[in-house]
């Protein structure tokens, strides 16, 4: 394979110690939808950290190292940045070396959030390890003293007609390259790929299903010591009295952490840190004030919240004649429900603080700590391992918090905090409730001539980044206050977050209540505001179509003028069967489609169900998905998330519900919060991929949550005839018929 040419006058050489090292200097990204991966400006996370040796490092014996500051999620983005590093770089994945999140190492890539990994940090290191490739080419060809085009490249090594030989790292020893780039430099043509867009087995799998160290839960540093923090019983519980001294005098203590209501004990084991923790529970007495709303429905409760209210869309006039239709939605309160809870540890050595934590985001993280601990930023390092659950904004930074906490606390040892079942459901930050409220008018021809939405919503985001959002520092004797929360700007938005209809509407208003305050303390859960949006959306373009006398699929596509759109809503009932469909006795097919954000991947499920209304039984039968996620680079990663993103939504869908009374949370366990089991899953799931290549990563994290509720409501009326749009659909609603 022969190495492109670059153009001499873009590089200066300088000594060094045999890495390769450039910098960019670059404008604003190209619009996602409008220029190809080889053309325009250089995107992505390039230009918040335009240093090369930021995103790869060769050293003289040839090791590659790539950094990205995003965190691999049970997303699989190690494999799909490696890939994209491999295939530009010309080398086998295996030979790379790949850090993830750290605050001594890599770029600050902000949060691993919103499906944006791929499009910032895939795009970034495209470009960066395109433009190392033709640089070392002229070296190579500088050294053989023949052209450029003469020179071939495999595995690490340039090679000469004649069969002289040198490596990257032979090619850089003794010198390194500083340089600003040029956003003209192409990218590899996809039609010549061998790594980017094949199936790589995932790296990040194997220590995970074979007991190995694959979680931060897992990590066990030298002379580790283990901490538990008392929560209060309630939010709004206030500790009256605390006698902690027979809980100091037990084995194994060696200190009990006392700061306002932040109640902590620290053990040389972990039992005996749990057993300190519950005697400490015997030893404090708390005030349990009702400072919680009655459990009311999601409508009810959300609706009651002072709001205020933004128009995010306004095209025609309101008012078209014709046959109009309303409809209100609900989701409730919700759980992150990450099966292992939330565990990190952190140190103190010499003034420094080491933090091993599954956060999204490592560099906010740390500006969140240095401002608690009353620290220079530069005196924390926050190092990204991987927790056993995520999707979203849980409690990976609040028991971050906890573990610097306790490690300033007792300074040179590490101490690791694991929270229980009962903390984790307790306190996370949960999913905001959310009420929708549409109304749409149908011509004559039967299509949509008028579209009225309105969404109400608590925050989707408080993540830290300022020490009042994290848990711990609430409940200090000085007291941190939260951030004052803002909704997310369109065209991404938060609660608003796919509120637009992505079909084509002549007169359409769109309306954004926002709600700065909630009862319960909400943030980001995986797609925002979309899952409620899109379940609304797709639930009432069902409604439609029967009062239109159409059907489904082919109502949307009266509607769809995108092409993309169009392609995998015909994918998806093309590969389910939709023309040929007949109906069984307690059966029904349920379609939906969405493009999240509008602006990142298109996705479009079709599904059946089988509706035991006595029981209240929902059994999803199969589930066919089509996604276009732009170019694709692991095709088998791509299915995954799909996949896991159906499967959590069916989960959502069907059981998933907060529960609380005046004074505290009531779903504390997996008894009074069921999440799916393995025998509810689809019996048959099948994902159809539409690879774009050279068209912009999209990311796929999030494309299938909106539709997959919608489809298994749009099923449910199908089977039985009961159109339900207040979430969960458990069995209590599927019986009573309401």
């Amino acid at each position: 394979m022969r190495a492109g040419p670059a153009s001499a006058g873009r590089r200066r050489l300088l000594l060094a110690g045999g890495s390769l090292t450039l910098t960019f200097a670059i404008g604003p990204a190209w619009p996602q939808d409008e220029t190809p991966l080889n053309k325009g400006k250089l995107p992505g996370s390039l230009e918040k950290a335009p240093w090369l040796d930021a995103w790869i490092r060769i050293d003289a014996d040839n090791r590659i190292t790539v950094f990205t500051g995003k965190a691999e999620l049970g997303q699989g983005i190690k494999t799909a940045l490696l890939q994209v590093a491999a295939e530009e770089l010309l080398v086998a994945p295996a030979r790379i070396t790949l850090v993830t999140a750290d605050t001594a190492r890599t770029p600050n890539e902000g949060y691993t959030a919103g499906s944006h990994s791929m499009q910032d940090s895939g795009t970034a290191l495209r470009h960066a390890a395109a433009q190392v490739r033709l640089i070392l080419a002229e070296l190579a060809a500088k050294r053989f003293g023949i052209g450029a085009p003469a020179v071939t490249v495999r595995d690490g090594a340039f090679q000469a007609p004649d069969g002289r030989r040198a490596t990257y790292g032979e090619l850089l020893a003794g010198q390194q390259l500083h340089l600003r780039t040029d956003p003209g430099l192409p990218v590899r043509a996809p039609d010549g790929h061998t790594v980017a867009g094949k199936p790589l087995p995932r790296v990040d799998i194997p220590a995970k299903v074979s007991g190995g160290i694959a979680y931060v839960q897992d990590l066990r540093l030298p002379h580790m010591v283990h901490g538990r923090v008392l929560r209060p019983p309630a939010p709004g519980a206030r500790l009256l009295a605390l006698d902690s001294a027979a809980v100091a005098r037990l084995p194994g203590v060696l200190k009990v952490v006392r700061d306002g209501r932040f109640l902590a004990v620290i053990a040389d084991g972990e039992y005996r840190a749990v057993k300190a923790a519950a005697a400490l529970a015997r030893a404090a007495r708390w005030e349990l004030p009702a400072t919680l709303p009655a459990d009311a429905t999601p409508a009810v409760l959300v609706r009651a919240l002072p709001a205020s209210p933004t128009t995010i869309l306004a095209r025609g006039t309101a008012g078209a004649a014709g046959r109009t239709l309303a409809a209100h939605y609900s989701k409730p309160f919700q759980l992150h429900a990450s099966i292992g809870p939330s565990c990190a540890v952190a140190q103190l050595v010499d003034g420094k603080y080491t933090v091993w934590t599954h956060s999204q985001g490592v560099y906010p993280l740390r500006d969140a700590l240095a401002e608690l601990l009353g620290a220079d930023k530069e005196a924390i390092r926050c190092i990204h391992t991987e927790g056993s659950g995520c999707y979203g904004h849980n409690a990976a930074d609040d028991v971050a918090a906890d573990a610097a906490l306790l490690a300033r606390a007792l300074p040179g040892r590490p101490v690791r905090v694991q929270w229980m079942r009962e903390d984790e459901h307790g306190w996370e930050p949960y999913g905001p409730a959310m009420l929708t409220a549409v109304r749409a008018t149908l011509d004559n021809g039967g299509r949509i001539a008028d579209w009225q939405y309105e969404v109400w919503s608590p925050p989707h985001n408080t993540r830290p980044g300022k020490a009042g959002n994290l848990l711990a520092a609430t409940h200090l004797e000085r007291p941190f206050v939260p951030d004052t929360p803002k909704p997310s700007p369109q065209p991404e938005g938060s609660g608003d977050r796919n509120a637009i209809p992505y079909y084509t509407i002549p007169n359409a208003r769109v309306v954004h209540q926002f709600q700065q305050s909630a009862p319960l303390r909400t943030s980001a859960l995986r797609s925002l505001g979309a899952y409620c949006n899109v379940f609304s959306i797709e639930s009432f373009m069902d409604e439609l179509a029967h009062a239109a006398g159409a059907d489904p699929v082919a109502f949307r596509l009266r509607h769809l003028a995108d092409p993309r759109a169009v392609d995998v809503v015909r994918s998806a009932a093309t590969r389910f069967g939709w023309d040929e469909y007949r109906k069984t006795p307690r059966r029904g097919r349920g379609f939906a489609f969405a493009r999240y954000k509008n602006l990142a991947a298109y996705c479009a499920i079709a599904l059946e169900v089988e509706v035991a209304r006595e029981t209240g039984m929902v059994r999803i039968v199969r589930a066919v998905a089509a996604v276009d996620c732009g170019e694709i680079v692991n095709p088998d990663g791509v299915r995954n998330q799909i996949e896991g993103g159906i499967i959590q939504s069916s989960s959502w869908t069907l059981l998933e519900r907060v529960r609380f009374d005046q004074r505290q949370i009531l779903t504390r366990d997996w008894a009074g919060y069921p999440i799916l089991r393995f025998n509810q899953v689809p019996q048959q799931l099948e994902v159809a991929l539409i690879d774009r290549p050279g068209q912009p990563f999209l990311g796929t994290g999030e494309a299938s949550q909106g539709p997959a509720g919608a489809a298994i409501a749009n099923a449910v009326f199908d089977a039985c005839g009961l159109r339900l749009r207040d979430l969960p659909l458990d069995r209590g609603r599927l019986r009573d018929g309401h």
